[in-house]
């Protein structure tokens, strides 16, 4: 099973490295550094292609007539590529001015000392609204502390259900009060091996377990973070969690196997009564055969939901720094920005005043759409440290020796533990 990240990003197709000059009437290299009182600036990013590049000419042209004296060029490259070609562009010292990281990625790029504090120019700019964004999207941007980035978009993970399988069993829709244990009793009704029906169906990887661990009020690492504590009772709890569905409420990981979409097919065919995944599932479902909607997901102790966000950062090095805090601030914070986003289906902005993006809330399906944002109070983010693919391929390890009765979950967490412990060192 792919990770939620992976199948995020899967969906960005592969292109050439496309460059556009931005400008007037259109993105186009006339209108570049055409006095010396004009600044250009450079802007790397991997959303918005292929799919975007028209919405993000939009929001240059709107900028560039707001800041008549700036120029933003675009540079643009697909998700494979981009951060090795970013991190080349940084050894060498010859980044572009700001650029675009996900959550995950900005905390070690921060770490490195790549990025520019950006405090002291949000604390000058007298319209600068901290209030606009959602606090928590906000606060993903911040590291030990400093504002080094501002929130572009989010997406993130809630629980799917067929209304006409619950309806077909008698059951009360799941509701936002609802907890692990209601959410298995459903998933176990709802499991019906002589129609072919199965009840609930989380995927036993990295990124439903530290979640998971979150909802049973556990932390990935110490406060610290110099030693892993995933493998704590709420650990234990979280896993077993996990891996109680397996073969119970969804097919085991053997019957699984490495078929594509197994999941997505399953809900698509009206086979699933539950599914966790992400918003980004909606357009995919427009046409299915069944009413269908969506909840914040149950916590168990507390809620927690996966979210994913995309932000903008300034090259440390920039020698044109009043001109990058000035187009990161628009292009994460202007109605320009926010509406374009809405009306071309790109990512949503992570605002607080949601009456902003009233289009996609009131679109349909699902019903619910106010979920996705309601999820933004009690985020869950992704433990990061330097060698990421390394602490996941432990913690997966575990969850699979754990899932098909290698070891137990006790002491499969604590051996992978005891692995990333080694990694933090």
């Amino acid at each position: 099973m792919s990770i939620f990240k992976s199948w995020k990003r899967g969906v960005i197709a592969a292109l050439p490295l496309v460059v556009i000059l931005g400008g007037g009437a259109g993105l186009t290299a006339a209108t570049a550094s055409a006095s010396p009182t004009v600044t250009t600036i450079n802007y790397f990013t991997y959303t918005a292609a292929p799919d975007h590049l028209k919405d993000l000419a939009a929001i240059v042209n709107a900028f560039e007539a707001q800041n008549p004296t700036i120029r933003v060029n675009v540079e643009t490259d697909d998700y494979a590529d981009y951060f090795t070609k970013l991190s080349t562009e940084l050894a060498a010292g010859d980044a572009p001015d700001t650029f675009e990281l996900d959550y995950q990625d900005f905390v070690n790029y921060a770490a490195s000392g790549s990025l520019l504090n950006l405090g002291s120019l949000a604390k000058a700019d007298k319209s600068w609204n901290p209030a606009f964004y959602a606090g928590s999207a906000l606060n993903a941007f911040s590291y030990n502390g400093i504002q080094y980035g501002l929130p572009e978009d989010f997406s993130d993970v809630l629980l799917f259900f067929n209304e006409n399988l619950f309806k077909a069993a008698h059951l009360a829709y799941p509701t936002t009060s609802w907890t692990w244990k209601q959410e298995m009793a459903a998933g176990k009704q709802l499991t019906n091996s002589s129609t072919g029906v199965w009840g609930l169906f989380q995927p036993v990887t990295f990124n439903e377990f530290y979640k998971a661990l979150n909802q049973a009020g556990g932390q990935f690492f110490n406060a610290s973070k110099t030693k892993a504590k995933f493998n704590s009772p709420a650990g234990v709890a979280a896993a077993e969690h996990l891996i109680s569905k397996l073969g119970t409420t969804m097919p085991t990981l053997a019957q699984i196997g490495n078929t594509p979409n197994f999941d997505t097919n399953l809900f698509e065919s009206g086979k699933l009564a539950m599914w966790i995944n992400g918003n980004w599932q909606f357009a995919g479902l427009t046409k299915v055969p069944f009413k269908w909607n969506v909840v914040v997901e149950p916590g168990d102790t507390t809620k927690a939901s996966a979210v994913f966000f995309d932000g903008v950062v300034v090259n440390a090095k920039t020698p044109n720094t009043a001109a990058a805090w000035k187009w990161v601030d628009y292009f994460t914070s202007s109605k320009v920005s926010v509406l374009r986003r809405v009306t071309s289906n790109w990512e949503l902005a992570p605002v607080a005043n949601t009456s902003l993006e009233s289009s996609y809330l009131t679109a349909t399906p699902p019903q619910n759409r106010a979920a996705v944002f309601e999820a933004l109070k009690a985020p869950s983010l992704a433990p990061v440290i330097t060698q990421e693919n390394q602490m996941e391929t432990f913690v997966n390890d575990a969850l699979t020796n754990a899932a098909d009765g290698s070891g137990t979950v006790a002491a499969d967490l604590n051996h992978a533990a005891t692995q990333v412990d080694g990694l933090l060192k």
